[in-house]
């Protein structure tokens, strides 16, 4: 069983607690040694016993206390950067977050650490002002959590979703084929449109169209990006609620579903 020692763990106060004691009371055992052969046996007896003791109380609840307080540190510096990284409404990454992720592991995928393939979405939803100005912005904000919520039940493993705009985000699929990313635009834009959103006990039906690009070998977040810009235009143009797809291979996969080009 492998013990957790990261730095807000107890297993690493634990750990440098005990530590810390142990070394505190040999060093005071060793520096008192000299002192042994010259004493009587009570006297020596006591000296054995502060040597133990003394360490063991004070240093031992200093490093405690120390330890204690770095890990509440570690924790509150944890918890800020998941804060600085998050969308505070959605609960997904923000703009920079993402794209800093993707563009990691673009840089791992040009040294052949990782798989040199993915994808890489972009979700926006369809007349989205006008559900502000007819429901409110209280309203609009629900459908953004509901469509944040219904992305991340598709994605797996390594897959990230964050949001980039207003009422636009980002999925980044790594390893994926273009296949597998295809699918995966298609089935985001089908559970959103039959996702149920009924503000007030009025239905008020959702759609999104996405853009995507496929990629295999050396690119950069910035120059999928504008593919992925591009095809999302292109699905907005051609009547909303629908995907547009490009990737290494051109492969039709069939009317009202969308085409790879």
């Amino acid at each position: 069983m492998r013990i957790d020692l990261s730095a807000t763990s107890w297993g690493r106060v634990a750990l440098v607690t005990v530590a810390g004691t142990a070394f505190f009371i040999a060093a005071a055992f060793f520096v008192d040694s000299f002192n042994f052969p010259s004493l009587s046996p009570d006297a020596l007896l006591w000296a054995k016993l502060t040597d133990l003791f003394l360490p063991l109380v004070l240093g031992g609840s200093f490093l405690f206390f120390l330890m204690w307080k770095m890990r509440q540190l570690a924790i509150a510096q944890k918890e800020l950067s998941i804060v600085a990284a998050t969308d505070s409404l959605t609960a997904v990454f923000n703009r920079g977050a993402f794209s800093m992720l993707v563009e990691a592991y673009l840089e791992q995928a040009r040294s052949h650490d990782v798989a040199d393939a993915g994808a890489l979405l972009i979700v926006d939803a369809d007349h989205f002002k006008s559900i502000n100005d007819r429901l409110g912005h209280d309203c609009g904000d629900q459908a953004l959590k509901l469509i944040a919520r219904t992305i991340q039940g598709q994605l797996h493993g390594a897959d990230i979703v964050g949001r980039i705009g207003g009422e636009e985000f980002a999925v980044f699929l790594p390893g994926a084929d273009a296949t597998r990313s295809f699918l995966v635009a298609e089935t985001i834009r089908l559970r959103i449109r039959e996702a149920e959103f009924a503000p007030g006990g009025l239905p008020c039906p959702l759609s999104v169209s996405i853009g995507g690009i496929a990629f295999r070998g050396p690119t950069t977040y910035h120059d999928m990006f504008k593919v992925a810009d591009r095809h999302l235009y292109k699905a907005k143009s051609n009547g909303r609620d629908q995907v547009s797809f490009e990737s290494p291979h051109s492969v039709h996969l069939g009317e009202g579903a969308g085409t790879f080009h």
